[in-house]
């Protein structure tokens, strides 16, 4: 398979995941706006920071490193090897399950029973719930490994739809079930999801027509089941080693990732309210991120893993791939830099209204608004940060992977000790600045990576991180003008000054965009040829 097919695959992988998180995210928004007015906002801040720790801390440690591994390189690969690996994920949630589920019972604060009922259910549940998801990890990364595009989109969106309805139903006919309601629902989205994965993959294995179209490396369903292979070795000691590297990064990636819930949950450095309402901000300002940035992070590492070998230096890569990689790399790394630079700009000055239509008073009032205005800043380096480390991991041979660990695990310290101490300084606002030193740092581990991994090509996609002054003035002006409005329009003038206040910020950001197009003709020109491409033939897929 060429590079320009890799590419052209890896980005409908990107538009479909786009919709995927379009439609998750949606759903999610409205669905916390629907329980803030039914609930209070100490059990919001217990399953929203505490029980989705849990459950992501268990996930991601289970399989993320597993992922990356079964994923990377190009080389045709023992795939009953491989899947006998993906297998070990699911021992090892059940581990994780049994040690982080004691810890969330017995070692962390319990919540007051008559205010948060039914907190060991929810423990319990979560925490099997992250166990059932896993016992899909060897036909997810089948799926990813194949780009069955349809399948991503498919299985994710009605496991969605099925656990916020089922909430949204819980919570209207016995809120008193507490924490039990989100349990039961999540739950059930790892159930939905699992079962939309084995019955595509038992219809389509049904068929050996079908299978051999798509070109699988199995045939059966119990050829995906853990089995001894012709070699006599049950994994790939390379593939497992690989994994083991992974995993140490995985491990303090998650620290760094969730580092903020860790110190709320451990440290109790604010109250479960004062969390909950962290949180509603917290997904309230990364909503356009995760909707934009995940997909393109998800599908972009899968294309570069493919198009480049990860042991060798750039100048002995396949010359026209590794064009093709750099030029993908920058006009990512223009796109994450438009994107950030917009939703900072025209986000100061629209947070309080925002969270005002949102969750009312409760949310617009006190520290909501310059929550939401820090984590405007933070988006911006979360854009970069996620298509920089997207090519880094990728490319990287597995000693600089652990090189990279042990310069991970010196910034996982730095930003837990100064999530503390910020928080304690200014509030919840200091996880928000902790987040983005930690942010800065780990992009310019990525910049430097990139850079010596070009130094000696032709190529230097790090240009897509420079924007013309025309542009850059377009954005200082919008800001100001903005600012300027919200003052005189905002929040306290009455629906129709507000509605002035959006139509100034409506023209500013039509003029924004517009310079934009005129000025950035490349990146115009990767997205018209790349994100609108869907051949006939992959569209059954």
């Amino acid at each position: 398979m060429g590079s320009q097919e890799v590419l052209g695959q890896a980005a409908r992988l990107a538009s479909s995941g786009l919709l995927t998180q379009v439609l998750f995210r949606g759903i999610t928004f409205v669905l916390n706006a629907f329980i803030l007015r039914f609930l209070s906002k100490e059990i919001v801040g217990i399953v929203n920071v505490r029980l989705t720790l849990l459950y992501s801390t268990i996930s991601f440690l289970a399989r993320e490193a597993f992922r990356r591994a079964c994923l990377s390189g190009r080389s045709q690969r023992d795939w009953p090897q491989t899947l006998n690996l993906l297998w070990l994920t699911v021992p090892l949630g059940g581990f994780w399950s049994v040690l982080l589920g004691w810890v969330w019972l017995h070692w962390l604060e319990v919540p007051d029973p008559s205010a948060v009922p039914h907190y060991g259910t929810g423990v319990v549940l979560f925490s099997l719930a992250a166990v059932v998801e896993l016992l899909g990890e060897p036909f997810w990364v089948l799926a990813q490994a194949h780009l069955f595009i349809r399948l991503k989109v498919t299985a994710e969106s009605l496991a969605v739809i099925l656990k916020s309805t089922l909430t949204a139903c819980l919570v209207l006919c016995w809120p008193h079930w507490g924490l039990s309601i989100f349990s039961l629902a999540q739950l059930s989205y790892a159930v939905a999801l699992l079962l939309c994965y084995v019955i595509y993959f038992a219809k389509l294995l049904g068929s050996p027509e079908s299978a051999r179209q798509h070109n699988l490396p199995v045939s059966s369903m119990m050829d995906v089941l853990p089995s001894l292979t012709g070699s006599g070795a049950f994994v790939n000691w390379d593939e497992a080693k690989l994994t083991w590297s992974f995993f140490q990064q995985s491990f303090l990636k998650q620290i760094l990732t969730e580092g903020e819930r860790y110190v709320m949950t451990f440290l109790n450095v604010l109250s479960f309210g004062d969390q909950g309402v962290y949180d509603v901000v917290n997904n309230l300002g990364s909503l356009v991120a995760r909707l934009l940035f995940q997909p393109i992070e998800e599908s972009f590492y899968v294309f570069f893993a493919k198009v480049l070998q990860r042991e060798k230096r750039a100048t002995l890569q396949k010359q026209e791939d590794l064009a093709v990689a750099a030029m993908v790399l920058e006009s990512l790394l223009k796109l994450a830099l438009l994107a950030g630079l917009t939703i900072t700009v025209f986000g100061f000055a629209y947070s309080q209204l925002a969270l005002d239509m949102y969750g009312g008073a409760m949310l617009s009032s006190g520290s909501g608004p310059a929550l939401l205005r820090s984590y405007c800043v933070y988006v911006l380096l979360l854009a970069i940060n996620g298509v920089t480390e997207c090519f880094t991991f990728a490319a990287m041979s597995k000693e600089e992977v652990d090189r990279y660990n042990v310069r991970m695990l010196a910034l996982s310290c730095t930003f837990l000790v100064f999530s503390y101490l910020l928080t304690r300084w200014c509030g919840s606002v200091g996880f928000i600045w902790a987040n983005c030193l930690n942010m800065g740092a780990r992009i310019a581990q990525s910049l430097s990576f990139i850079h010596r991994y070009h130094r000696h090509s032709p190529h230097r996609p790090l240009a897509g991180l420079l924007l013309s002054p025309m542009l850059l003035g377009a954005f200082a002006l919008s800001g100001g003008i903005t600012s300027v409005s919200e003052v005189y329009l905002c929040c306290e003038q009455g629906w129709p000054a507000r509605l002035a206040h959006v139509a100034v910020g409506a023209l500013c950001l039509v003029v924004t965009l517009g310079m934009a197009f005129l000025t950035e003709t490349r990146l115009i020109h990767f997205l018209r040829t790349q994100l609108g491409v869907c051949r006939p033939a992959e569209k059954a897929r």
